[in-house]
Formats: structure tokens, C-alpha cells, sequence
């Protein structure tokens, strides 16, 4: 599946919930659950994300020539927001990666749901993916 049939999947999903808040903020709850566990290994300071106030762990590998992430977060809401851009961003190429645009947020009016903090730090998230996304492209175009 391409990033925008993901995101158009989500938008639908948060659709059914007909704008209710405290449903919104339940499922993204919901969503975070179903993230698998991360290895307590990948736990350490170097892979949480700078930017959030909670505290967010983010790891990148390539395989087949595709990122794979894994995630963790000590919040259950931001646990739900990062499970979204995994969702979006898993087994897509490192360029596809670079260059999604991700509007999913602005349709399913996130910022009704989540402060100013955490809008920092989902976007710190996505920056996050991206920087691995680079760093996967860049180790590809030496290899070639």
C-alpha cells in the first residue's frame, strides 16, 4: 500500500468517530497498544527523539531496500501518535519516505486533539523518520 492509501485508510477510520473527542483520544490510545513491543535494548538515550515531552524511543532498519521502524513512547496518547507514522512509513522505500506528504493530520483535525507540546513532538517524530529515511538513501546511493 502507497502512504496516501495509509493515510486516506486513517482519515477513515477517524471518520467513523464523527469528530468525538474523548473516542478520538480513546482509539489513539487503542492504536498504541497494538504497536509491537520494543526490545529493551533499543531503549537508550540515543533513540529517543529530541523534541518530545514525553520520552519517545525510534529505531530505523533497512531491509530490502525498505525502512522498517519500531517505536515506543512512555504515554499512551504519543505511544498512539508515533504507531500512526510507523503504520505510514513501514516497509516504504527510504525515497518514498523523503518525499511523502503527510496530510492525514489536517483531515482528521488532529490539533483539535493534541497541544501545542505534542504537535512539537509529532513533528519532531516525523523529522526523525525522515533523518533515518536520508541516512538509509545516502548508505544506498554508496553502495551503488
Amino acid at each position: 500500500m502507497s502512504i496516501d492509501e495509509i493515510q486516506e485508510e486513517i482519515v477513515s477510520e477517524f471518520s467513523l468517530l464523527d469528530g468525538d473527542m474523548e473516542m478520538t483520544v480513546f482509539y489513539i490510545m487503542e492504536l498504541g497498544q497494538k504497536l509491537p513491543p520494543l526490545n529493551e535494548a533499543d531503549r537508550t538515550e540515543e533513540n529517543v527523539v529530541k523534541g518530545c515531552q514525553s520520552k519517545v524511543w525510534l529505531t530505523g532498519n533497512l531491509e530490502n531496500d525498505k525502512v522498517y521502524f519500531t517505536a515506543d513512547s512512555n504515554t499512551a496518547i504519543t505511544k498512539g501518535l508515533v504507531s500512526l507514522l510507523v503504520r505510514i512509513f513501514n516497509g516504504q522505500p527510504p525515497e518514498t519516505i523523503l518525499n511523502a506528504d503527510l496530510f492525514f493530520m489536517k483531515k482528521i483535525g488532529m490539533e483539535r486533539f493534541i497541544g501545542t507540546q505534542r504537535s512539537n513532538g509529532f513533528a519532531a517524530m516525523i523529522k526523525q523518520m525522515k533523518l533515518y529515511a536520508l541516512a538509509f538513501k545516502t548508505k544506498q546511493e554508496v553502495k551503488s
